[in-house]
């Protein structure tokens, strides 16, 4: 699996906005202004890694309405996020990313990629301790987005995880 976040990886951010080029038909008024920035590119490129993509973002079900039509993405599974907890307290108090348990809970046990920018080694440590399967947390610098690096190196750990 591939758990995909949006704000980041798919949709920059952080830089002068002229520095972020428009693809494609300008975003409808009801519709998030950023979406310009989502390059439709990205679909096939995304469609190209082995391995099964799953929204893990907080647009949830409007990643599908909005993003996949853009991207020529069928609909997407969606993690579903759990209400705040006692233990979310706890996880922000260790630096421990609000969505890496409710991610290893999803995956039971199964091997994944999840692709975020918000990734730190707080959360790849708590990963590796408490997953049985194999895992990449992959973080991607917001300001530029998923980049032929970044493909490259998820392409390459999603076949060898297939492998083994």
């Amino acid at each position: 699996m591939i758990y995909l976040d949006v704000d980041g990886p798919l949709i920059p951010f952080g830089l002068e906005s002229a520095r972020y080029p428009i693809f494609g038909p300008a975003p409808r008024d009801d519709e998030n202004p950023l979406l310009g920035r989502l390059d439709p590119s990205q679909g096939s490129r995304l469609k190209a890694l082995p391995g099964e993509l799953v929204w893990a973002t907080t647009w949830l079900q409007d990643a599908n309405d909005s993003l996949t039509p853009r991207l020529g993405l069928p609909r997407l599974p969606v993690v579903d996020w759990p209400e705040p907890s006692v233990t979310d307290e706890f996880d922000a108090r260790i630096g421990l990313h609000w969505k890496t348990r409710p991610l290893l809970e999803h995956a039971e046990g199964r091997p994944f990629a999840w692709v975020d920018d918000e990734i730190t080694d707080v959360d790849r440590d708590w990963v590796s301790g408490h997953h049985s399967g194999s895992a990449l947390l992959h973080r991607v610098d917001p300001r530029y987005g998923l980049t032929g690096a970044d493909y490259d190196v998820l392409g390459e750990w999603l076949r060898e995880s297939r492998l083994s």
